[in-house]
């Protein structure tokens, strides 16, 4: 078996390629615990997803489905993945979410430029997955962060969700989490069986009625993320 833990699950994971081996090595431990999920991908399921994906090569192919696999699983296990950046500041997470090209990446980017590197950390940069434990709403950091491999295996309170826009001018307003369910649900992994998406509706919906949830219209500036920084952290109290 290959340990690793991930989103505090217990995942057996097989890999053989460079990307996947890199990326999952911060994750390995040493446990007799039973694993929480398996994941093992075949040759021959390789191969298939690489002729339904031609742009795919096999590494890639894999990398893309160990995450796959592991997020689909995550739903049963109160959590799910949030199509995000999440940025790391003074101990909580901040998520920001955006259709692919509006900036999220770029945006937290200058959260480190502002802040430091040393103050604002990438928790992951594409694909932190979301957990509701006792104690709290935390992000995680995973292996699986998108086209870079800005993430860390740390485990936060989520302080905030911001869903980005692009704008002229620099605005944010908090919402009612209801009037972001839709945006939500359109940058996770939403499973084909009715019984797994009651799972998950029932994850947002608690994770919706406990984190504070924003919109922001803003532009490509520190002032951005100055502006987003002052409002979510003075929204989140514990």
């Amino acid at each position: 078996m290959k340990l690793h833990k991930i989103a505090d699950l217990t995942v057996d994971m097989g890999y053989k390629y460079g990307i996947m081996k890199k990326q999952a090595d911060a994750y390995r431990i040493e446990s007799d615990k039973k694993p929480n999920m398996t994941i093992y991908l075949s040759d021959a399921f390789l191969e298939k997803k690489c002729e339904e994906n031609p742009e795919l090569t096999p590494e890639t192919c894999e990398y893309v489905y160990t995450g796959s696999i592991f997020y689909t699983g995550l739903i049963h296990f109160n959590g799910f993945m949030l199509h995000s950046s999440a940025v790391l500041m003074d101990g909580k997470a901040y998520l920001f979410s955006a259709f692919s090209g509006v900036g999220k990446s770029t945006h937290t980017s200058l959260w480190q430029q502002v802040f430091g590197k040393d103050r604002a950390k990438i928790l992951n940069d594409d694909k932190p997955a979301i957990r509701i434990e006792k104690d709290g709403i935390y992000a995680f950091g995973t292996p699986w962060s998108g086209k870079t491999d800005l993430n860390i295996n740390v485990k936060a309170e989520i302080a905030g969700i911001c869903f980005l826009e692009r704008g002229e001018k620099n605005k944010i307003r908090r919402e009612n989490g209801g009037a972001v369910i839709s945006k939500l649900l359109a940058q996770t992994v939403r499973p084909y069986n009715e019984k797994d998406m009651d799972l998950l509706l029932a994850s947002v919906d608690t994770v919706l009625r406990n984190v504070p949830v924003y919109t922001m219209s803003c532009t490509i500036s520190e002032e951005a993320a100055v502006m987003a920084y002052n409002e979510m952290s003075k929204g989140y109290k514990k």
